[in-house]
This record gives structure tokens, sequence and C-alpha cells, in this order.
């Protein structure tokens, strides 16, 4: 992407040579996600031009170095978008995701959109063969869900408001599920979205054109409350009824990335005794449990591919989702 909209496709070499400590994969799949759409329309606050997009994907194994053993030849694999130092203050804590210099393939360096991709070992995950190309291209927004829902401490027996269904909305609210929440209801403008939601496995919905937010929670909650709110939508309305209607003393974590800085009733906040939550990416071992739930069906993410497109057609997938808007949930660029 050489600027805001336009894509170039160009011919390169082919990669033959990895180091000791890579590996060559052939991409399979990739899954286009809202922050890719940000980047398209100029919106990215962290994303810069010219940039080779992608960082969900999934490929196989072409060639490794002679000191890799977590993948072989003719293996599935997918890995992480993160680019660490290994030496601030959060790398040395362990906090890689919130790295003082990262760097995100995609974003900020070039990512996966191209035939063959370079992966160093630390980043790579090995996908089952049970997970299909499609789903294993899903791993990375899983790897969200399961960071998020885990940002937000004890989940079990609790309810659960999620604002927003679109892809990472419905992982969010699946995990939740999977980490034991008693209700969770997903909120959202879009009937496709939240019929999605519901296909997946999400009982309660709710559309914010239609119902108030007030009236969703009282409808599906009673006089329970809900604990635990996440904001997936990057819209000061979503998380202003979040902080206005949770529970005192409870805790909202926000995942949506907003182009415009939202306002907050801090006064709410401060006398509700409110804890707002920031979440970045995941780690490693949040991606290792996204592969376990999909692999033993704990999360389905095949309800959420709605469109696939050939590579050479990048821009008519973007051109897609600009016009289609609510009707389409996880775009997928084949290889």
């Amino acid at each position: 992407m050489t600027a805001p909209g336009t894509i170039e496709i160009r011919e390169v070499k082919e990669l033959t040579k990895v180091a000791d400590n890579e590996i060559l994969l052939k991409i399979k799949r990739i899954g286009i996600c809202g922050s890719d759409i940000h980047v398209n329309h100029g919106k990215h606050p962290f994303t810069k031009y010219p940039i080779v997009q992608g960082h969900e994907y999934s490929g196989e194994v072409v060639k490794t170095g002679k000191d890799v053993v977590r993948v072989k030849p003719g293996m599935k694999a997918t890995g992480r978008p993160q680019l660490v130092c290994g030496i601030c203050s959060a790398c040395k804590r362990g906090d890689y995701n919130v790295c003082q210099n990262l760097k995100v393939e995609g974003f900020q360096a070039n990512g996966c959109a191209q035939d063959y991709f370079i992966i160093s070992e630390d980043r790579v995950l090995a996908v089952p063969h049970s997970i299909s190309y499609d789903v294993a291209a899903t791993i990375e927004p899983v790897s969200v869900g399961v960071h998020s829902t885990g940002r937000a401490g004890d989940l079990k027996d609790k309810n659960i408001v999620v604002t927003g269904a679109g892809s990472i909305g419905n992982v969010v609210a699946q995990c939740a599920k999977a980490r034991g929440a008693n209700k969770v209801l997903i909120t959202d403008i879009s009937e496709f979205r939240l019929e999605k939601a519901r296909e997946s496995g999400i009982e309660f919905t709710s559309n914010s054109k239609n119902e108030p937010f007030g009236d969703a929670t009282a409808r599906v909650f009673g006089n329970e409350g809900f604990q635990v709110g996440f904001e997936c939508v990057g819209a000061e309305i979503a998380l202003q009824n979040l902080v206005n209607f949770i529970e005192k003393g409870s805790r909202i974590v926000v995942v949506g990335v907003y182009s415009e800085f939202p306002r907050v009733n801090y006064g709410f906040v401060g006398e509700h005794e409110l804890t707002l939550i920031g979440t970045l990416m995941y780690k490693h071992e949040d991606y290792e449990e996204a592969i376990r739930l999909l692999d033993k069906g704990l999360i389905k993410t095949d309800k959420l591919i709605t469109n696939h497109f050939p590579f050479e057609e990048y821009s008519e997938a973007y051109k897609f989702i600009d016009k289609q808007g609510d009707r389409t949930l996880k775009v997928m660029i084949d290889l």
C-alpha cells in the first residue's frame, strides 16, 4: 500500500535462504481486519506508507533453518506479527506485547501479503492438521480475544457485555463464554453481524438501532446487572454506554481502536470505582491457547469468514468491504 487506498502488486525476487533460526512459509490465506481497513482509509495512527500489509495469516512450512525444532517442512503454521526489542523494561518483565519499540508486521514493518514470507522461530506456531488454512488465518484475532478476556480477571459466573459484533467482538464474546462467564450480551447496529454472533453460540444479542443499551441490559440481566464490559467498536457512544450502565466496582476492557479521542464520564469512573483496562494484541501463550480452543471446537470462526478474494484482487476486497459495510465480517485473501 503506497498511499491510503492505493495498492501496487510487484514482482520480487523469490526467497530461498533462511537463517539458522528462521522459517520460510508459503502463504495460503490472509485475513483482512479492522486495523487494515483503518490503514486503507489513512486513519491508522501508527502506520506510515509505503507498507506491505498482512498480519493475520496461515501458510505451509517450505524450509527451515538448521536450528529450528518447532516446525518442519510440510506442516501448517502461523505466526505472531510482533517485532520487539527485547531490552526495554516491558520486554524484560515479559510484557513484550507492549514493547516500547514495538513494530507490527503490516503496520510498522512489512507484512505477509506476499507469496513467501520469512519468520523467526520464536514467533512461529504449528497448526494442527485438523484446522483448515481458512480457520488458521483467524488464530490471530482469536488470540486478541484470549488476551483481552484474560485482562479482565476471573470471568467465571460473571455477566458480560461486549459492544461490537465484528470479528473481534465475536471472538471476545466466545472467549468470555469459554472462560466460564454466566450470560454474555453482544450489541451492534448490524443485524447481519448479530445473526453471525448467534450462529457462533452467543445467545443474547441487541441491535442498538432498535433497543436502547439500558433496556437491553435490563432485559438480559434483570437485577443482576453486568460486571465486565468489553468495548470492541472504537466508538465513543459504546464506551459511554458501558461506563454509564455497568455495575459499580466493575471492569471495562477497551479493545477497539479509536480514530478520535473518546469522551468518558470520569465522574462515574471515579465515584463508581470503575477500572478501565487497556489491552494490546497478545503473547505467545495466547496464540497457543487460541489454537487449543479452535482445535477443541470451543471457539468457532468458520461462520465469520464471509468472502474470499484472490491475491491479485486485494484492492477489490477493500472496495467490497467499503461497499458492503455491515454485510461482511472476515474477508480472506487467497494465495
